[in-house]
């Protein structure tokens, strides 16, 4: 098995409310330190090892559907023989 490991977040240039929300509670906890919180997503993918294009195979799943090119940006590890 390959375990694949994909981070989804917003583009910089996209207002992200859910990350100013987070970083507004914090502030009132007494975190005073924060420079910025931004929001995204963990996506954790098993996949069957057929020795083929599993990057390129990543790359189009992230493209075509879990992230959205116009606003989020996607980061990917993949990780060889996860149990």
């Amino acid at each position: 098995m390959i375990r694949v490991k994909v981070l989804v977040t917003l583009k910089p240039t996209i207002l992200d409310a859910q990350g100013q929300v987070i970083q507004n509670a914090l502030a009132a906890l007494g975190y005073d330190n924060l420079e910025r919180v931004r929001m995204g997503k963990y996506i954790d993918i098993m996949l069957r090892d057929d020795g083929e294009g599993v990057d390129q195979q990543v790359r189009e799943m992230c493209e075509r559907l879990l992230a959205n090119p116009v606003m989020e940006d996607f980061s990917y590890e993949i990780v060889e023989d996860a149990k």
